[in-house]
């Protein structure tokens, strides 16, 4: 049924004059690649990930017509629609960009044994027992530190600068800063946590004899591309004080609402230099590159992919943008001074003597916490069940699977509304 659907549907594709998914079909001797995008080039998240399937498959000799294109693709019934689609056309393989398509995507790997999927943040590669079935992200809460001591970078030049009103410093005299994030899911606190972590070791060392440190709130979207509820959010903390705002959305909701308001920011996903001239910092972003053309290359050499592939700061899979215009002098020396020490080891991002936790916060109820407040051990209760993640002082993400799995809020950081 599911083929003839598909064939019915190349006709009527046929017959409209869309001509990009001609050749694309199981008796092609090339390798042909399927991808599903929850949105389309309209969201930053998205763009990137499209943007690196089509370098990467130009870089390997995969022409236009055997890299099939789904965007727009819901999180529910419509992802599973789209996998089967893509097979009946002949994809060997078929790659998802969202979270929430996972469940969909499991089930075509069920279906469908004889073809490849590949899966972006997800959580079950690992568990379910499918030889067709991967997982892959980076550790880009890496990425995001990095973007935190440029963010860092900037507020101490303001401070210095006496460019901070009293309204950007909270009652304990710490500057204030803000966060726009999609939901409460690990991969947003991860990266949350790691951007105020490196910004909070620049503003503590180098105004620790001021007696200032560094506070952030977060507001949550429910969305991950909702350009008016981006925009709401990051004029909420502008509101409130933030001196400097930073994001895990996919649209440019708030670094527009930044640019408007003068109020600095670090982008995700890409450079918004050009419409935010004046208020753009830096970006870290995913490079996804590397893995597409892993993927491509295990596919061809009928060898296995892995389960769990984790892209670094060592093979390019986690990068930052050019510096913008609007920070501080001398702010890539400094990302390539704390960059070297995340690369050599010497620093630890969630180094758990640089952050305390509040005993009686309901997100920390997997911690153990001595008497100073300090993370000692944590178990991740996600398809990780039994896996300590505190190792050597420091907890380690993303290497007991490639999906983030940092849920834990620590002292600094208030959450203005938690319900998604």
């Amino acid at each position: 049924m599911k083929k003839l659907l598909a064939l019915g549907l190349a006709a009527t594709i046929a017959v409209a004059g869309v001509g990009a998914l001609a050749g694309c079909t199981q008796g092609d001797d090339e390798l042909t690649v399927g991808f599903i995008a929850l949105h389309d080039d309209n969201s930053t998240y998205d763009k990137n990930f499209l943007d690196a399937i089509r370098e990467a498959c130009a870089n390997k000799g995969i022409d236009q017509d055997h890299l099939i294109i789904r965007t727009g693709i819901d999180e529910t019934q419509e992802c599973y629609d789209a996998a089967a689609d893509l097979v009946d056309q002949g994809c060997d393989v078929i790659f998802a960009d969202s979270f929430g398509h996972q469940d969909y995507i499991k089930k075509a790997a069920q279906e469908f044994p004889e073809v490849e999927f590949c899966h972006a943040t997800g959580t079950q590669a690992h568990i379910a027992g499918l030889d067709n079935l991967h997982n892959a992200f980076a550790s880009i809460y890496e990425g995001r530190y990095l973007a935190g001591v440029a963010a860092g970078m900037k507020l101490v030049e303001m401070y210095n600068a006496d460019k901070l009103e009293p309204k950007n410093f909270d009652a304990n005299n710490n500057i204030k800063i803000g966060y726009v994030g999609a939901y409460t899911y690990a991969e947003v606190i991860s990266g949350y946590t790691s951007f105020y972590l490196g910004a909070k070791s620049i503003v503590d060392e180098e105004l620790a004899a001021e007696g200032i440190s560094l506070s952030m709130e977060v507001q949550f979207t429910g969305s991950w591309f909702d350009e008016t509820a981006e925009r709401n959010a990051a004029n909420t903390l502008i509101s409130n004080g933030a001196a400097l705002i930073s994001q895990h959305a996919d649209s440019m909701g708030a670094p527009s609402a930044c640019e408007l308001a003068r109020v600095p920011n670090v982008s995700y996903n890409g450079s918004t230099a050009s419409a935010c001239p004046n208020t753009f910092i830096v970006s870290s972003r995913i490079n996804w590159v590397p893995y597409f053309e892993y993927m491509i290359d295990c596919v061809k050499n009928g060898t296995a992919i892995d389960k769990d592939w984790t892209g670094t700061l060592d093979n390019s899979a986690v990068v930052l943008t050019e510096v913008g215009a609007a920070a501080a002098a001398g702010t890539q020396a400094k990302i390539d001074e704390v960059k070297a020490q995340l690369q050599n080891g010497s620093l630890k991002v969630f180094d758990c003597s640089k952050f305390t936790l509040t005993k009686t916060d309901t997100l920390n109820v997997n911690a153990t916490i001595d008497s100073d407040g300090h993370l000692t051990s944590y178990k991740p209760s996600v398809d990780i069940e039994g896996a300590e993640a505190v190792v050597d002082g420091a907890f380690s993400e993303s290497t007991l699977r490639s999906a983030p799995y940092f849920d834990i809020q620590i002292d600094g950081i208030t959450l203005l509304n938690s319900k998604f």
